[in-house]
């Protein structure tokens, strides 16, 4: 269960970077992912809620621009698997399986690059637009970050 809850919330990391590592530190600051005495500590701090969830705001609303390369440039693409692994590593450290749950994130955040990118512009092409795919696809990634944390 840890390794698919990792691999799933590292394809929310390929969708939308920030919504997964602000996701599983709103987990940790709740108390349902015990990171407490871990490396991962820092998560559950309400700095790290705070500032990961302004990020992650901030990615939502930059996202719909025209000039915001694409995800899977080297930079955005870093990116992303960085935030799969830490969220990875997150959710995997709580079951002490931190270097699984890491990899598993960052398995999860390469197929949610391309995977959210082929399908984001199929939904662009058939809705003629970007701007109805990129909100499908925020709904997908914050709704599925949530029913991701909900099961730790």
């Amino acid at each position: 269960m840890i390794y698919a809850l990792a691999l799933a919330i590292g394809v929310i990391a390929g969708l939308r970077a920030m919504t997964a590592p602000a996701a599983v530190s709103w987990a940790a600051y709740c108390g349902s992912l015990p990171l407490d005495d871990t490396p991962l500590a820092f998560l559950a701090s309400p700095w790290a809620v705070g500032i990961l969830s302004l990020l992650a705001l901030a990615e939502l609303i930059g996202d719909k621009r025209a000039s915001t390369p694409s995800r899977k440039v080297p930079m955005q693409f870093g990116a992303r698997l960085i935030s799969g692994a830490l969220a990875g590593a997150a959710i995997g450290v709580s079951a002490d399986m931190l270097v699984p749950g890491l990899v598993a994130g960052i398995l999860g955040a390469v197929i949610g690059t391309y995977l959210g990118a082929a399908l984001r512009g199929a939904m662009a092409r058939s809705f003629g637009g970007d701007l109805p795919a990129a909100l499908i696809e925020d709904v997908v990634a914050v709704g599925g970050a949530f029913l991701i944390v909900s099961q730790l």
